[in-house]
């Protein structure tokens, strides 16, 4: 993994085509929240599959606590469809067959040249696509667990989150006083 792709590192806003064709960016699917990214090898790779079943028994806890999942798959557009179908994934795939993303983060897994995946590695981004944990995912055990994932999640949301505790000093003063800047949700409504 290129050594700024660390804790506190910023990861590259790659723009790749999505499940339907639509060229999406990192950035545009994280919005404000945070965000678990798996880079994966492929539909092939029995690892993979357990992962992302894992995965989508969590989304719903991912759902409501207002963070989002992504993957970049080096799959082709159809075998990523099918992919993402077969583990009952409702979030989004970005499909990168011409490994723009294994070459930048020198991420080539060596010891297969003839599915030339990425290594596998797992991040869970703050906004802004901060680096906040990265699990390098070559041995399965090397992937987070869902508990693993609810820790890295727990922290990074209240990093981030202003209202993380109610009790903070100010925060309710400034809901009464009508400023919803520093709540989650809240903020988005006053601009519009």
């Amino acid at each position: 993994m290129r050594s700024d792709i660390i804790t506190g590192g910023v990861f590259p806003d790659y723009a790749l085509p999505d499940q339907t064709g639509t060229v999406r960016r990192l950035s545009e699917l994280q919005g404000d929240d945070p965000m678990i990214l798996t880079l994966a090898r492929g539909h092939y790779c029995p690892k993979e599959h357990q992962q992302h079943l894992d995965l989508a028994s969590f989304q719903s806890k991912v759902d409501v606590a207002y963070t989002q999942i992504a993957t970049i798959i080096t799959d082709d557009h159809h075998t990523m469809q099918e992919f993402r179908a077969s583990v009952g994934a409702h979030w989004t795939f970005l499909s990168d067959p011409g490994r723009t993303v294994q070459q930048d983060l020198d991420i080539q897994e060596y010891t297969d040249p003839e599915n030339n995946p990425m290594i596998p590695h797992t991040l869970v981004l703050k906004q802004g696509l901060i680096v906040h944990s990265v699990y390098n995912g070559y041995w399965f055990w090397g992937r987070p667990s869902l508990d693993d994932l609810w820790r890295d999640l727990r922290q990074a949301t209240s990093e981030i989150r202003p209202d993380w505790d109610l009790a903070t000093p100010g925060l309710r003063a400034a809901w009464d006083a009508g400023d919803r800047s520093k709540f989650h949700g809240y903020d988005r409504k006053a601009k519009s």
